[in-house]
């Protein structure tokens, strides 16, 4: 038997009712959870979708190729590159900023002590194939000090096939 008795062909006693599947139901949620979230990373749910598929990977690739230039030339070089015109940054503590202020902002940074990169863990895809998301964890080095977050980009594509970000955002800490 799986639960307490109270006796012979009897009901379980109150504490199974009350302490035991209360307990149940908290430790299985979070396990239920991992296990679906497990489950669709970089699952995609358009497997008969080429198109998407197509964007997907080409999308993932841009994240990749971005981080890569990060390293190669500076951040701040490679947000340059990367950043549509109307792109977004999300910053901490801080209004968000867009456009010609996110240009200023990023051409005014000093990156020659820092290197920044990434690499995505996940990503999913518009029905249209042109814009999509990829998020991931982000590695930060500034001098010996190495830091460690999460982040999220939202791309659209381009009229030449490129990809371009309109929101980027990171957090700082990856919870380890």
């Amino acid at each position: 038997m799986i639960f307490p008795v109270v006796g012979e062909g009897k009901v379980p006693s109150p504490l199974f009712f009350n302490t035991i599947i209360p307990m149940l139901k908290i430790a299985f949620l979070p396990v239920l959870l991992c296990v679906i979230t497990a489950s669709c990373i970089n699952t995609p749910k358009f497997k008969n979708d080429e198109k998407r598929i197509e964007a997907l990977n080409s999308m993932q690739q841009a994240d990749i190729d971005f981080s890569n230039r990060s390293k190669e030339v500076g951040m701040k070089k490679a947000f340059l590159e990367y950043m549509d015109e109307e792109g977004v940054m999300l910053r901490p503590q801080r209004m968000p900023i867009a456009g010609a202020a996110a240009v200023d902002l990023i051409s005014s940074l000093n990156d020659s002590s820092l290197v920044l990169t990434w690499h995505p863990v996940g990503a999913n895809m518009s029905k249209a194939a042109d814009i999509g998301y990829t998020y991931g964890v982000y590695t930060m080095q500034m001098g010996d000090s190495t830091y460690k977050g999460t982040y999220v980009t939202i791309w659209q594509k381009q009229e030449d096939g490129s990809w371009k970000f309109l929101l980027d955002s990171g957090n700082e800490g990856t919870g380890e």
